[in-house]
């Protein structure tokens, strides 16, 4: 503590500082790059897709209708390249389940997502199986998520 009749505007001073330094670094991670709620529903709702037809084709069955996402809970989030651009891997858990099935799952989920080339799109990235020892860098394939509004 200061000590005098200065150290009261001081504190003060030094409180309103802290707060507003917390509320930049609070909003510093959902910044504008960030993808929206409904971007990270769609991707988790896609990549179940596509796991789930790419098993019925293996077995020879139909593929049930599009899963229903919901809880959201992300725990982590970085930046990586993909091709030279800039991709986001996001990790959390996800509660979600099968129309018509009254039973909700709560999974562990790994996202990468890119940008679409107009920055007003976002895309889901999958990486394709790893080429042999040698033979380079991992490849992706990218998968288009709806634009805001479509469904």
């Amino acid at each position: 503590m200061l000590p005098g009749p200065s150290s009261r505007p001081v504190r003060q001073l030094l409180r309103w500082a802290s707060a507003i330094g917390l509320s930049l670094l609070l909003t510093a991670c959902g910044g504008p790059g960030d993808p929206p709620r409904a971007v990270v529903l769609q991707a988790l709702a896609l990549q179940i897709e596509l796991t789930q037809t790419s098993i019925a084709d293996a077995l020879r069955l139909d593929a049930e209708g599009a899963p229903v996402v919901s809880r959201v809970r992300l725990s982590d989030q970085e930046v990586m390249r993909i091709d030279g651009a800039a991709a986001l891997h996001l990790s959390g858990q996800f509660d979600w389940r099968l129309p018509g099935d009254a039973v909700r799952v709560n999974s562990p989920f790994d996202l990468v997502l890119t940008r679409g080339e107009k920055r007003q799109s976002w895309r889901l990235a999958r990486p394709l199986p790893m080429p042999p020892a040698g033979q380079g860098e991992r490849a992706w394939r990218t998968y288009p998520l709806p634009l805001p509004g479509e469904t």
